[in-house]
């Protein structure tokens, strides 16, 4: 189970494409000097905005991959930003290395601070067996009888043929 953070899911998609566009805009707009890093946060811009765009949530476009796989790699990308001024040889430049590492700490506290999941409220003080019967309540089952079923009490009695006289 995924822990729950304060910042809303849809917060944390929001700030996913804004922080990937910043990505793919921060070379132009700072004018990085070294090539391998202003390649390493274009590509890694699109690939968050396209991550985004495709995980199952209220801010994607097209539900495909799945919230628990988003989270693995929202912190493959968190330490992919970290160590990308070392990995690519940019950390002698002082405004990516910051962009980099910075981003990189900022999106690790924003993905542990999200609330992924819309949490089911149960008054305080209830016992953990109401609670969890109060819930079993309020959701829908996930079992629907076929159209055509026979219920329970309509269930006709089974006799089994005679046995052959030997």
């Amino acid at each position: 189970m995924v822990k729950q953070g304060p910042i809303p899911a849809f917060v944390h998609g929001a700030y996913e494409y804004l922080a990937g566009l910043a990505l793919i805009v921060a070379p132009l707009v700072l004018g990085y000097d070294h090539g391998a890093a202003t390649a390493v946060s274009i590509i890694l811009g699109v690939l968050l905005i396209f991550l985004t765009a495709t995980t199952t949530s209220s801010t994607s476009l097209v539900n495909q991959i799945p919230l628990a796989a988003h989270i693995i790699l929202d912190y493959a990308l968190v330490v992919i930003l970290i160590a990308s001024p070392f990995l690519f040889g940019f950390s002698d430049e002082s405004t990516p290395t910051a962009v980099f590492i910075g981003g990189g700490l900022l999106h690790l506290l924003i993905s542990i601070g999200t609330r992924y999941r819309k949490e089911d409220h149960v008054e305080r003080g209830t016992p953990k067996r109401d609670q969890r019967a109060a819930l079993e309540r309020e959701r829908p089952s996930r079992v629907r009888p076929a159209p055509d079923a026979v219920g329970d009490d309509e269930i006709p009695e089974f006799e089994p043929p005679p046995r052959p006289s030997s």
